[in-house]
């Protein structure tokens, strides 16, 4: 566990090369163990941390933090700031969006971003996008609280299968071992009083995001990121629509776009070979003047 700035984050380390270092930012329901593969493949370049935001792995949220996507950024700029000098910044999904927010507000502190299958606004109404379509109604009066107890009764295993066949194009890739350590983790975090209110207050956060205006909508923050970006997405994705890459690699100025086949909404765990490969080139890129 570290303190950054009174919040308590479990960080997950990957040793690695000095120099400038990756900071890796899960999406929602995610842990910092999504980012294991990758963050071993980069590490002889880049030694690398990965967070477990507020909410999610084993950091314990305080008891005022309030689960906006803001918020959530104010963290990991938090520790950013501990770190000295300016990082490799990757984040996926919800943690891509978080990413975003961190390069517009402080671009001093990311050298390079990285966003996976970010969660740029998508508001179809598609219960397919949940890992359990009773989710959907989980939350609404009257009909919630038995469907609570259903979910609640799946076990940990069911739970990370469910989350895997969501967020992969082929389940199959997913080793078996994997399986068997995010089962663990879910297991764990049945325990913690704090884990499901933090997923449903972390959920409505970004859907008060999505449908915030103005400057303070996404699709206008995007512009104002001076960082080099490389946007990637699975041409599979059922949480957050392919549809949406072309105009988030549009709306960040210095921003390319690799779309990948046979890919869902996590690249970094399901290619992270491909993935690794686009991200060494862009540091290289960036590094020679040339991005």
């Amino acid at each position: 566990m570290e303190d950054v700035g009174g919040t308590d984050l479990h960080v997950r380390r990957t040793p690695g090369a000095d120099g400038v270092p990756a900071v890796y930012v899960h999406g929602l329901g995610g842990s910092s163990t999504n980012w294991t593969d990758l963050a071993a493949l980069l590490a002889p370049v880049a030694g690398g941390t990965a967070l477990d935001l507020p909410g999610f792995g084993y950091s314990e949220p305080a008891p005022d933090f309030d689960f906006s996507l803001l918020s959530h950024a104010d963290v990991v700029v938090r520790y950013l700031e501990g770190l000295g000098g300016p990082v490799h910044l990757l984040g996926n999904s919800m943690g891509g969006a978080v990413s975003l927010l961190v390069a517009a507000r402080r671009p001093e502190l990311v050298r390079t971003l990285t966003l996976i299958s970010p969660a740029m606004p998508d508001r179809r109404l598609d219960p397919r996008r949940l890992s359990d379509p009773w989710m959907a109604l989980a939350y609404l009066p009257l009909v919630g609280a038995p469907v609570r107890r259903r979910l609640a009764a799946l076990s940990p295993r069911e739970r990370a299968a469910q989350v895997i066949r969501l967020c992969f194009a082929d389940p199959a890739r997913f080793p078996e071992s994997r399986l068997d350590e995010l089962a663990a983790e879910h297991g764990a975090r049945a325990g913690f009083a704090w884990a499901a209110p933090a997923l449903a207050r972390s959920t409505f956060g970004i859907f008060r995001a999505w449908s915030a205006v103005g400057a303070a909508s996404l699709w206008a923050v995007a512009p104002t990121v001076s960082t080099p970006t490389l946007v990637v997405w699975g041409n599979h994705d059922r949480v957050i629509s392919v549809r949406r890459a072309p105009r988030t690699a549009r709306s960040i100025p210095h921003a390319r776009l690799l779309v990948l086949p046979r890919t869902g909404h996590v690249a970094q765990m399901e290619r992270p070979n491909v993935v690794a490969r686009a991200v060494l080139g862009m540091w290289e890129q960036v590094d020679a003047g040339s991005w």
